[in-house]
């Protein structure tokens, strides 16, 4: 009694090789349909990828630049008080020589003018470099915000033609992905995972193809008569010799599409 039932068990899981092939072309349809709806995207997902990725270089390089500039506004602030500073100590040393009892005195007081008219020479000539700095850095800061100020521009505008196609083709693309996920519960683990190592290593996402005017649909190469006799019987699965991609017949792959369309 026991045996009995196992073999009714085994019976129910066994799948024909055309009931194989037929759920796996009709897999390979609807991802094919899921493919075409992507493509109706084109570039616009890495368009807005990249022009995400500059706008934060672009605000990294304006937040650097800006760091830049105020330092060097604190700096040339700091350099005009030392001249303030400096004019001021001349100020009292003139007063001071007034005031000497000998040419020793007033020496000393004169090399101290001197050393702060020096100072004050150096901290104008700093002074013109850092808004020499200054002036390049703005310039170079105006820049980069005008060209953000655009790239946020064609963002806006890549971002919204992007989500009114996703908004469009939603729809279709879940009933796409739901129709697959029951396509992939009938279909054995180990024949799906070779189905998406396939199609994952095809430029055109084919890892099913009909066998078209004796040729592969997949890479175009000739199947010799005897093996097109193999595809056709569907008693097991065949792939191609040149591009190892799973082969069916022409009809059952018109059958297939067919109702799928229907």
């Amino acid at each position: 009694m026991t045996a009995v039932k196992t073999k009714k068990a085994v019976e129910t899981v066994e799948v024909s090789v055309e009931e194989r092939l037929t759920a796996l072309y009709s897999l390979q349809t609807i991802d094919s349909k899921t493919d075409e709806i992507r493509r109706l995207r084109g570039e616009l997902p890495l368009e807005v990828q990249d022009l995400e990725d500059e706008l934060v270089g672009l605000e990294t390089r304006i937040s650097n630049i800006k760091a830049e500039t105020e330092k060097l506004q604190q700096e040339i602030a700091k350099k005009k008080n030392d001249i303030i500073n400096a004019k001021e100590l001349i100020k009292k040393y003139e007063s001071q020589q007034n005031k000497v009892r000998n040419n020793r005195e007033y020496d000393s007081i004169a090399k101290e003018i001197e050393f702060q008219n020096l100072d004050i020479n150096l901290s104008e000539k700093k002074i013109r470099e850092y808004e020499a700095q200054y002036a390049a850095k703005k310039t170079i800061m105006e820049e980069s915000q005008s060209r953000h100020d655009d790239r946020s521009k064609d963002l806006e505008r890549s971002k919204s033609e992007l989500d009114s196609i996703i908004a469009d083709t939603k729809k279709d693309e879940e009933a796409l992905d739901a129709r697959r996920e029951k396509l992939e519960e009938k279909i054995e683990p180990r024949l799906l995972t070779a189905y998406k190592r396939i199609r994952g290593g095809a430029k055109n996402g084919l890892a099913v193809v009909p066998v078209k005017r004796d040729a592969c649909g997949g890479c175009y190469n000739k199947i010799p008569p005897q093996r097109q006799l193999d595809v056709a019987s569907r008693k097991k699965i065949i792939v191609c010799e040149y591009c190892g991609r799973i082969l069916i017949d022409d009809e059952l792959a018109n059958q297939i599409e067919e109702s799928i369309n229907a």
